[in-house]
């Protein structure tokens, strides 16, 4: 497996420092947090696009995927959400990157089914663009779909090879999901998975890898069980939590722990 680490980790970092960090503490791709608050956005000129590709291009650094913040199954017009994807698979195209992240994003108005529906149907009709430039779309297992079980549900009815899922494996955590039951719903349409850790349900502020609660060695175990060889990317969720400690100091002993327990399982 590969590792990547999340630049929603380092907020607002200048992408040649990323690289830095990436290059420095021996993790192969980075996953891009695609808002405007940082230096890779779908806002970017076509200059800027390619300036951002050859500096990963420079580094040996692979640009993992767009973490974006579309929302699927949001009630609302479908035009919108649609667009907003299709910005990102713009975005990813240009940066030579395999992968855009969309939450689901279900509101609490919606039926289960109704929710479904919708996200299916706003997949469905990006996953013809999609296509067309090379980039999967995946499906976050994150609020309104907390599961794998959940995330299949859309999957299953969407049916379509450049939409599949990320396994955020907090999320399922929190849904009361084993790791052996999150791997059987995704694999068939896993992409990558997020590996953080946190205190307990009730405090999500990010801690170092091995740190906290999350079941990391049995989702490594699990993973290699089935001999999955696709990436894991640690999602720090530093933006969110100001009082965590700054990620730089923590990559080099993320990665010995997550090279520790990928040596485990083998």
């Amino acid at each position: 497996m590969k590792l990547a680490f999340s630049t929603l980790g380092v907020p607002g970092l200048p992408l040649t420092d990323v690289l830095g960090l990436a290059t420095a503490y021996g993790y192969h791709g980075v996953e891009l947090r695609a808002h405007p608050e940082e230096p890779v956005h779908p806002g970017l000129t076509p200059g800027e696009r390619a300036a951002v590709a050859a500096e990963f291009k420079a580094a040996g650094v692979e640009p993992l995927g767009l973490a974006g913040y579309a929302r699927v199954a949001a009630p609302g017009d479908d035009d919108a959400v649609i667009a907003e994807v299709r910005d990102l698979l713009d975005l990813a195209r240009d940066l030579g990157a395999p992968y855009v992240r969309v939450f689901p994003g279900g509101g609490t108005e919606q039926s289960a089914e109704e929710a479904d529906a919708v996200a299916a149907r706003r997949l469905g009709t990006a996953a013809e663009y999609a296509a067309e430039l090379g980039v999967r779309i995946l499906l976050e297992t994150h609020d309104s779909h907390r599961t794998g079980a959940d995330a299949m549900r859309v999957l299953g009815l969407v049916g379509h090879l450049q939409v599949g899922a990320l396994w955020d494996v907090m999320h399922t955590w929190l849904g009361g999901e084993q790791p052996s039951d999150s791997y059987a719903a995704l694999s068939p349409h896993l992409g990558y998975v997020q590996v953080k850790d946190i205190a307990s349900a009730d405090d999500t502020t990010p801690l170092p890898l091995g740190a906290g609660v999350l079941p990391l060695t049995e989702v490594v175990d699990v993973l290699s069980r089935h001999g999955w060889d696709g990436w894991l990317c640690w999602e720090y969720e530093k933006r969110w939590y100001e009082s965590a400690a700054p990620l730089p100091g923590l990559l080099a002993g993320g990665r010995e722990h997550l090279a520790r327990l990928l040596t485990d399982a083998a």
